[in-house]
């Protein structure tokens, strides 16, 4: 449930206050029909292609078709220690909010239907083999075994990535009148707030366990969470207070949002001086990304979720090895 309430409403209001005012029922629109759609899709054939069906071995590239329509998934079947139907779900939200990510990258350029076509191929082409790669027992799962807790690969890099290529190809958004500007920067403050706010459940909940040493390590995890997420604010915070002569409150979001991402690969690997570490830098370097390298490069990616969730995903994974 706050996996889910990352998307609605966390992500719509951070998106939403950060487009110019004619866009923001089209923003709010976007994830909202993504969240039902995306739904929809993991139910018909997004979870079997991820994770296929229990006792049948599944193959490097894709899961088996068992479970189309969930058709094994009962009340008693389980996955692992927590019931299936627990899974099922929980892993539905990470494919909701993925392709939702994707919209920061060409908000405010893409037609409402060609969204929804974009984002249901991409879930079934791209994101469901990915998971099935790296969570469902895949090539990389079996080759590599990745340490990739809560989807610094599977959710960040992928979906930064995803919505860099869009940009890219839509090109800059068409505007008369100079700079394109936030409308409502208190709606993004507490979008924001709602994002880390469910980002317990994001990080947590990947434990997918609970009860004896998995309680411990769920608890723990959620104080890395929130330590990672504080350092980047405050990396942000001075970073821009010293470029800018001021702190800048969108960077500073950015910042928290940042130590968020910097955390989720590595947050069952990693001890409290790690978590500091990662955030505050993954803050340090959110700023450097959206200040200079989107600037420079003339990437109109209006939310900086490339930044966030590329430059700093990948941040977040390469930290593991450091501590």
């Amino acid at each position: 449930a706050l996996v889910l309430f990352m998307t609605i409403p966390g992500l719509s209001l951070f998106y939403a206050g950060l487009v110019r005012v004619k866009n923001v029922l089209s923003v709010l629109m976007q994830c909202f029909a993504l969240t039902a759609l995306m739904s929809v899709l993991w139910f018909v054939v997004g979870y079997t292609l991820a994770f296929g069906s229990s006792g049948v071995e599944q193959g490097p590239w894709i899961g088996d078709l068992g479970n189309l329509f969930l058709a094994k998934v009962t009340m008693n079947s389980m996955s692992g220690s927590i019931p299936e139907t627990l899974f099922v779900m929980f892993q539905l939200t990470f494919a909701v909010i993925t392709p939702a990510l994707i919209v920061g990258g060409f908000a405010e350029r893409m037609r409402f239907s060609a969204m929804l076509i974009f984002c249901s191929l991409w879930l079934v082409l791209v994101y469901a083999p990915i998971c099935h790669w790296v969570w469902g027992g895949g090539w990389i799962a079996a080759r590599w075994e990745p340490l990739d807790f809560a989807g610094g690969a599977v959710v960040h890099i992928n979906s930064a990535v995803a919505g860099l290529v869009a940009a890219l190809y839509l090109g800059k958004r068409f505007n008369h009148n100079g700079d394109i500007k936030a409308h409502n920067i208190p709606l993004t403050v507490f979008g924001a707030t709602l994002l880390w706010f469910g980002w317990f459940g994001f990080n947590g909940g990947s434990q997918l366990a609970w009860g004896g040493d998995n309680t411990v390590a769920a608890t723990t995890i959620v104080l890395l969470t929130n330590l990672s997420a504080s350092a980047g604010a405050i990396g942000a915070l001075l970073t821009t207070w010293i470029g800018y002569g001021k702190p800048d409150i969108v960077q500073t979001l950015n910042g928290a949002l940042a130590g968020l991402v910097s955390i989720t690969a590595g947050a069952a690997n990693m001890e409290a001086s790690g978590a500091f570490f990662a955030g505050l830098i993954g803050g340090i370097l959110v700023v450097f990304s959206i200040e200079f390298i989107e600037k420079k490069l003339r990437i109109d990616d209006a939310i900086g979720a490339s930044s966030v969730h590329g430059v700093v995903g990948v941040w977040g994974t390469i930290v593991i090895g450091l501590w």
